[in-house]
Protein backbone atom coordinates (compact mmCIF):
# COMPACT_ATOMS: atom_id res chain seq x y z
CA UNK A 1 0.00 0.00 0.00
CA UNK A 2 0.99 3.63 -0.74
CA UNK A 3 0.78 5.98 2.24
CA UNK A 4 -0.45 9.56 1.03
CA UNK A 5 -2.00 10.77 4.30
CA UNK A 6 -0.76 10.96 7.70
CA UNK A 7 -2.46 12.51 10.87
CA UNK A 8 0.52 14.38 12.81
CA UNK A 9 -0.45 13.76 16.92
CA UNK A 10 -0.06 17.59 17.55
CA UNK A 11 -1.84 20.69 17.71
CA UNK A 12 1.82 22.53 17.45
CA UNK A 13 1.71 24.43 14.20
CA UNK A 14 5.56 25.22 13.94
CA UNK A 15 5.79 21.16 14.64
CA UNK A 16 3.89 20.23 11.78
CA UNK A 17 5.39 22.84 9.34
CA UNK A 18 8.74 21.70 10.86
CA UNK A 19 7.22 17.81 10.05
CA UNK A 20 5.89 18.71 6.82
CA UNK A 21 8.71 20.03 4.82
CA UNK A 22 10.80 16.57 5.21
CA UNK A 23 7.36 14.14 4.49
CA UNK A 24 6.00 16.66 1.59
CA UNK A 25 9.00 15.80 -1.23
CA UNK A 26 7.70 12.06 -0.50
CA UNK A 27 3.97 12.94 -1.69
CA UNK A 28 3.26 12.46 1.96
CA UNK A 29 0.24 14.72 3.52
CA UNK A 30 -0.50 15.42 6.82
CA UNK A 31 -3.14 16.27 9.36
CA UNK A 32 -2.99 17.43 12.50
CA UNK A 33 -4.90 16.74 15.38
CA UNK A 34 -7.53 19.92 14.54
CA UNK A 35 -8.01 18.74 11.15
CA UNK A 36 -9.64 15.70 12.35
CA UNK A 37 -11.34 17.37 15.30
CA UNK A 38 -9.16 15.97 18.11
CA UNK A 39 -8.92 18.48 20.52
CA UNK A 40 -7.88 16.90 24.04
CA UNK A 41 -4.20 16.11 24.42
CA UNK A 42 -2.86 13.19 24.83
CA UNK A 43 -1.36 13.01 28.46
CA UNK A 44 2.05 11.84 27.73
CA UNK A 45 2.95 9.66 31.14
CA UNK A 46 5.30 7.14 29.77
CA UNK A 47 8.69 6.86 31.28
CA UNK A 48 10.47 6.89 27.63
CA UNK A 49 10.30 9.11 24.34
CA UNK A 50 9.73 5.84 22.57
CA UNK A 51 6.54 4.71 24.92
CA UNK A 52 5.50 8.34 24.28
CA UNK A 53 5.12 8.61 20.83
CA UNK A 54 3.95 4.96 20.56
CA UNK A 55 1.09 5.80 23.33
CA UNK A 56 0.49 8.95 20.76
CA UNK A 57 0.57 7.50 17.28
CA UNK A 58 -1.78 4.69 18.82
CA UNK A 59 -4.53 6.21 20.14
CA UNK A 60 -4.84 8.90 17.40
CA UNK A 61 -4.40 6.19 14.69
CA UNK A 62 -6.91 4.41 16.39
CA UNK A 63 -9.89 7.91 16.49
CA UNK A 64 -8.45 9.02 12.85
CA UNK A 65 -9.25 5.47 11.15
CA UNK A 66 -5.70 5.45 9.28
CA UNK A 67 -1.89 6.06 9.41
CA UNK A 68 -0.84 7.75 12.16
CA UNK A 69 2.44 9.70 13.26
CA UNK A 70 3.55 10.91 16.63
CA UNK A 71 7.04 12.49 17.59
CA UNK A 72 8.75 12.96 21.58
CA UNK A 73 11.30 14.28 22.09
CA UNK A 74 14.05 14.82 24.48
CA UNK A 75 16.66 17.19 25.63
CA UNK A 76 19.80 15.49 27.86
CA UNK A 77 21.55 17.87 29.51
CA UNK A 78 24.98 16.35 30.60
CA UNK A 79 25.79 18.37 33.49
CA UNK A 80 21.89 18.00 34.79
CA UNK A 81 22.64 13.76 34.80
CA UNK A 82 20.51 13.90 31.13
CA UNK A 83 17.42 16.05 32.87
CA UNK A 84 15.10 17.52 31.66
CA UNK A 85 15.00 14.13 29.14
CA UNK A 86 11.24 12.75 28.54
CA UNK A 87 10.12 15.62 30.55
CA UNK A 88 11.82 18.21 28.43
CA UNK A 89 7.90 19.10 27.49
CA UNK A 90 6.60 19.71 31.15
CA UNK A 91 10.08 20.66 32.68
CA UNK A 92 8.94 23.26 34.58
CA UNK A 93 5.42 22.52 35.71
CA UNK A 94 2.12 20.84 34.61
CA UNK A 95 1.77 24.61 32.75
CA UNK A 96 4.89 24.78 31.40
CA UNK A 97 5.42 27.23 28.37
CA UNK A 98 8.42 27.00 25.91
CA UNK A 99 9.38 30.49 28.31
CA UNK A 100 9.29 28.90 31.55
CA UNK A 101 10.89 25.35 30.12
CA UNK A 102 14.26 27.74 29.29
CA UNK A 103 14.09 30.00 32.26
CA UNK A 104 13.97 27.22 34.79
CA UNK A 105 16.77 25.21 32.56
CA UNK A 106 19.42 28.31 32.60
CA UNK A 107 18.78 28.87 36.24
CA UNK A 108 19.55 25.42 36.97
CA UNK A 109 23.28 25.83 34.36
CA UNK A 110 23.87 28.99 35.82
CA UNK A 111 27.73 29.25 36.76
CA UNK A 112 27.79 25.68 35.18
CA UNK A 113 30.60 25.49 32.57
CA UNK A 114 30.00 22.03 30.71
CA UNK A 115 26.82 23.11 28.89
CA UNK A 116 27.08 20.30 26.44
CA UNK A 117 23.58 18.44 25.50
CA UNK A 118 21.71 16.41 23.28
CA UNK A 119 17.97 16.43 21.28
CA UNK A 120 16.83 13.11 20.48
CA UNK A 121 13.62 12.61 18.73
CA UNK A 122 11.85 9.24 18.16
CA UNK A 123 9.35 8.91 15.11
CA UNK A 124 6.70 6.55 16.09
CA UNK A 125 4.44 4.89 13.22
CA UNK A 126 0.68 3.29 13.77
CA UNK A 127 -1.86 2.15 11.50
CA UNK A 128 -5.56 0.79 12.80
CA UNK A 129 -5.16 -2.56 13.91
CA UNK A 130 -1.52 -2.65 12.05
CA UNK A 131 1.82 -2.76 12.14
CA UNK A 132 3.60 0.10 14.56
CA UNK A 133 7.49 0.92 14.64
CA UNK A 134 9.64 3.79 16.48
CA UNK A 135 13.09 5.02 14.45
CA UNK A 136 15.09 7.95 16.14
CA UNK A 137 17.41 10.89 15.58
CA UNK A 138 19.85 13.13 17.49
CA UNK A 139 22.02 15.94 17.29
CA UNK A 140 24.82 17.30 20.01
CA UNK A 141 25.64 20.57 20.90
CA UNK A 142 25.63 23.35 23.90
CA UNK A 143 23.11 25.09 25.82
CA UNK A 144 24.03 28.88 25.32
CA UNK A 145 23.83 31.47 27.84
CA UNK A 146 20.79 33.38 26.79
CA UNK A 147 18.11 33.08 24.27
CA UNK A 148 19.25 33.77 20.79
CA UNK A 149 16.94 33.85 18.05
CA UNK A 150 13.17 33.75 17.39
CA UNK A 151 12.22 30.90 14.82
CA UNK A 152 11.61 27.57 15.94
CA UNK A 153 10.18 26.47 19.36
CA UNK A 154 10.74 24.90 22.20
CA UNK A 155 14.72 24.93 23.47
CA UNK A 156 15.76 26.11 20.01
CA UNK A 157 16.79 29.27 21.25
CA UNK A 158 19.21 28.25 23.74
CA UNK A 159 20.69 25.15 21.44
CA UNK A 160 23.30 25.76 19.61
CA UNK A 161 24.47 22.46 17.60
CA UNK A 162 27.73 21.75 17.39
CA UNK A 163 30.03 22.94 14.24
CA UNK A 164 27.16 25.66 14.47
CA UNK A 165 27.82 29.53 15.13
CA UNK A 166 24.10 29.84 15.37
CA UNK A 167 20.99 28.12 17.81
CA UNK A 168 18.07 26.70 15.97
CA UNK A 169 16.21 29.53 16.49
CA UNK A 170 18.64 31.51 14.55
CA UNK A 171 18.50 28.73 11.53
CA UNK A 172 15.92 29.19 8.86
CA UNK A 173 14.31 26.00 8.47
CA UNK A 174 15.94 24.64 5.48
CA UNK A 175 18.93 25.18 7.10
CA UNK A 176 17.65 23.60 10.25
CA UNK A 177 16.36 20.27 8.83
CA UNK A 178 19.78 19.70 7.38
CA UNK A 179 20.84 18.93 10.99
CA UNK A 180 18.30 18.90 13.65
CA UNK A 181 16.82 15.65 15.43
CA UNK A 182 13.54 16.02 14.49
CA UNK A 183 14.96 16.12 10.54
CA UNK A 184 17.00 13.41 11.00
CA UNK A 185 14.37 11.17 12.84
CA UNK A 186 11.74 11.50 10.27
CA UNK A 187 13.78 10.85 7.50
CA UNK A 188 14.91 7.79 9.22
CA UNK A 189 11.04 7.04 9.06
CA UNK A 190 10.86 7.82 5.53
CA UNK A 191 13.42 5.39 4.65
CA UNK A 192 11.47 2.70 7.13
CA UNK A 193 8.50 3.62 5.52
CA UNK A 194 9.88 2.93 1.94
CA UNK A 195 11.72 -0.14 3.45
CA UNK A 196 8.54 -1.74 4.76
CA UNK A 197 6.79 -0.98 0.77
CA UNK A 198 4.54 1.80 2.94
CA UNK A 199 5.15 4.16 0.03
CA UNK A 200 6.33 4.04 -3.21
CA UNK A 201 10.09 3.11 -4.23
CA UNK A 202 10.54 6.95 -6.14
CA UNK A 203 9.80 8.69 -2.98
CA UNK A 204 13.22 9.86 -0.95
CA UNK A 205 14.11 11.04 1.95
CA UNK A 206 16.78 13.42 0.35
Amino acid sequence: MSVIELVVATHNRDKRKEIESVLRPAGIRCLTLGDIGFTSEIVEDQPTLEGNALKKAVTVSGIALCPAVADDTGLAVSALDGAPGVYSARYSGPNATDDSNIRKLLAALHGVENRTAEFRTVVAFAMPNGPTFTVSGGVTGQITLEPRGTAGFGYDPIFQPDGVARTFAQLSLIEKNQLSHRARAFKAFLDELKRRNLIASKATSD
